[in-house]
């Protein structure tokens, strides 16, 4: 598709069959009425009224509505996007539901050019300060068990694609960034609290302080207790 030099934002439907395509800038899709399904390589999401979807450029994807359907599109030419951007699905919370009124209410005015570039300039912003759902949830639940097959879901991500996307994206694995979590908040208890090994191991979700110590001891390279004697000084 022809490059995009000014941002544009208006509403727009989508047929029951299957297109694909892709486009020389970023598009963000809010869902008004309906759902289109999105494929791209390795995911496949049904966008409803309660999420919204950034498609970055040069991304190839198909889509469909197979039901009476109604969308805001915001296109944002890539001179106002940072060098790297990536697909992203984001809850509809109060913040993206507050932006999505303000894009539909520029959409209303012919001649909010300027006011509509300050405001898609925030939009693109919020690529680079908001987490995916899935690092979200990580940072949440890494004292629990977490499977990949859990954070693939939540992207909507076959899992083997998942754990490419997410070294690309952290520049770690997800063993390898689980265990920098663990690690800090290990570190964070052993030096603030006065809690027993037992109490630490369990916060943390190790069976027992056995676990805990071999674990720390082999991931910081000294033992837990040392550790804590060392840094209490």
């Amino acid at each position: 598709m022809n490059s995009l030099e000014h941002v544009l934002c208006e509403k727009r439907s989508y047929s029951r069959e299957f297109a694909s395509h892709h486009h020389e800038f970023g598009q963000f899709l809010f869902p008004l009425q309906g759902s289109l399904d999105i494929k791209t390589k390795g995911q496949e999401v049904n966008l409803n009224e309660d999420h919204c979807f950034y498609l970055p450029p040069q991304l190839e994807h198909e889509y469909r509505s197979k039901d009476r359907n109604e969308f805001l599109i915001l296109d944002v030419p890539t001179h106002y996007l940072p060098e790297q951007t990536y697909n992203m699905h984001f809850q509809l919370d109060t913040q993206w539901s507050a932006i999505r009124y303000l894009l539909l209410e520029e959409a209303k005015r012919p001649d909010s050019a300027s006011s509509l570039v300050n405001l898609a300039r925030y939009v693109v912003s919020k690529l680079q300060t908001s987490n995916p759902a899935s690092i979200d949830y990580i940072h949440n639940h890494f004292k629990e068990p977490i499977t990949l097959e859990t954070l693939a879901k939540i992207e909507h991500y076959h899992p083997v694609y998942y754990s490419s996307w997410f070294k690309k994206r952290t520049g770690k694995s997800l063993k390898m960034y689980l265990t920098e979590l663990r690690l800090q908040e290990a570190k964070n208890l052993l030096v603030s609290t006065s809690w027993s090994m037992s109490k630490i191991s369990e916060e943390l979700g190790f069976e027992n302080s056995s676990s805990f110590t071999r674990w720390f001891g082999n991931s910081e390279g000294i033992a837990p207790q040392k550790y804590r004697f060392l840094n209490n000084g």
